[in-house]
């Protein structure tokens, strides 16, 4: 079951109209276990990117058209504004991979985006992330763009994009 946590629309004031993609949908951030997200992000992204804290994550959800989309076993989190959508983070439990969760999030942030009226998204993805390369392709998105070095040396940040007119 994946939620939908509308947080801020593209003013940066709390959402009062979100969308429901999927079993569930909760208004604001009352009742997320942040401490659990950042576990999650911590033991996804053990070295780069680095881990999100808990401060960080309650952080970049108060920003401005930011969105946190939930499952048991992972989250994401995305900001739509002028058009465009960002997906900022994706993590799901590694003991947990390949069981649906990182497309079941991932179609859900197509559609929230949409709903935000995203016509084309955006991320960045290791270039040395091979399994999360595969998700995104097997989903659309295609290479818009190249960051040397920007992990690590040697490791590079993949720029994907993807359009939003269709599912």
């Amino acid at each position: 079951m994946t939620q939908v946590v509308a947080t801020q629309d593209p003013t940066g004031q709390p959402s009062g109209q979100p969308t429901a993609h999927g079993n569930g949908i909760r208004e604001g951030l009352s009742g997320v276990d942040m401490a659990a997200l950042a576990l999650i992000h911590a033991r996804s992204f053990p070295a780069h990117p680095r881990p999100w804290s808990q401060a960080e994550i309650e952080s970049i959800l108060q920003s401005a058209g930011c969105f946190l989309l939930t499952r048991p076993d992972g989250f994401l989190i995305g900001r739509a504004i002028a058009g465009e959508a960002e997906l900022l983070t994706l993590a799901v439990a590694p003991e947990m991979r390949r069981g649906g969760s990182g497309t079941a999030l991932l179609g859900a942030f197509h559609a929230e985006a949409r709903s935000r009226a995203a016509e084309r998204a955006f991320l960045e993805v290791a270039s040395d992330n091979l399994a999360a390369q595969a998700l995104y392709a097997k989903a659309g998105w295609v290479k818009a763009g190249r960051r040397r070095n920007y992990y690590a040396a040697g490791i590079d940040a993949l720029i994907l994009e993807h359009l939003l007119d269709a599912p």
